[in-house]
């Protein structure tokens, strides 16, 4: 296989790489761009930490290969908080709600409720944890993680 050049926008800042086409997006997030708040767990999109933002669709970025999303805008945590450094809605209710402990899995979780947020602003119980289904937490119980999201949407308003 030959290396082929791929070009994208990440957090709004172009990245350009000439990269071996089975690199996923995962590893040219942490690798070309420098961007680590993506994490890898499973490596086969069953547990989310790799969550990033796809054209604002959450996407699990070691299920992508980063050929594939040549010339698309891609949204990773680290993207998330404000130009000045404040903390998103969601990272902020995350901290606040004591959705998190080890931090492993937080990244893919802001990410997830941020999407989910989007497409439904006031979201219950029920649809959070349908939403975030995608996503394994090993360290919570996730009602903080719930409350977080309920926080957030409040915040959002």
């Amino acid at each position: 296989m030959h290396d082929v050049p791929v070009g994208l926008s990440v957090n709004g800042r172009r990245f350009e790489a000439v990269v071996e086409p089975r690199l996923t997006l995962a590893d040219f997030l942490r690798e070309k761009c420098g961007l680590t708040g993506t994490h890898l767990g499973c490596e086969h999109g069953a547990c989310g930490a790799c969550t990033v933002l796809l054209d604002g669709q959450a996407v699990r970025a070691c299920l992508l290969f980063a050929v594939q999303v040549d010339g698309q805008e891609i949204t990773t945590v680290e993207g998330l908080a404000s130009p000045d450094g404040q903390l998103s809605p969601v990272q902020a209710a995350m901290r606040d709600c004591h959705g998190l402990q080890c931090g492993f899995c937080t990244p893919g979780f802001v990410t997830s409720i941020t999407a989910l947020l989007r497409d439904n602003p006031q979201p219950t119980d029920a649809e959070i944890r349908e939403g975030l289904s995608g996503n394994f937490c090993r360290c919570t119980g996730y009602q903080g993680i719930v409350n977080a999201v309920h926080k957030a949407a409040e915040a959002r308003q």
